[in-house]
């Protein structure tokens, strides 16, 4: 498994992978090093996130391979589905995939996702519209959100 850690606006990411895809896209909150090279199997997938956070890209191409339960999996699918630039709650995610009882299980699934930003956990938000759960703190949900708003916020100050 290939290793690279990169700046981005909201801090160090970690990715891990191979020649089967990405496996991992994490957020540091540490004092992180970042790479000074770059494995051949990640520059891909090193370039798209600098396109998307430069504002040029709004849905990744990149081969996947996050290890996780048949749940897990089913889960992270639909979030893949989630548009760039639109929020569902955890309830609608349940309703999609078929389960109403389960929003619990899925709200964990989605907590669980090992793939930051790639698969969109953070256009998940609680039924009331909240910015609720978010392993990588709700201060990068935030600006993951306001970064893919159609509407830009102005600021005042």
């Amino acid at each position: 498994m290939e290793t690279v850690a990169i700046t981005t606006p909201l801090g160090v990411a970690r990715l891990e992978g191979d020649e089967n895809g990405i496996a991992s896209i994490s957020i540091l909150n540490g004092e992180e090093q970042t790479s000074t090279i770059i494995p051949e199997v990640l520059e891909d997938a090193v370039y798209q996130l600098q396109e998307y956070f430069e504002g040029k890209r709004s849905s990744f191409s990149l081969p996947l391979n996050p290890s996780g339960t048949d749940f897990q999996q089913r889960v992270w699918k639909a979030l893949r589905d989630i548009p760039y630039g639109k929020t569902v709650s955890y309830l609608d995610l349940s309703k999609t995939l078929g389960d109403v009882k389960a929003i619990r299980a899925v709200a964990a699934a989605n907590g669980k996702n090992p793939l930051w930003i790639v698969i969109p956990c953070h256009r998940v938000i609680g039924s009331d519209g909240s910015l609720t759960g978010y392993a990588g703190g709700l201060h990068r949900k935030k600006w993951l959100l306001d970064h893919e708003s159609p509407v830009k916020q102005q600021s005042l100050f």
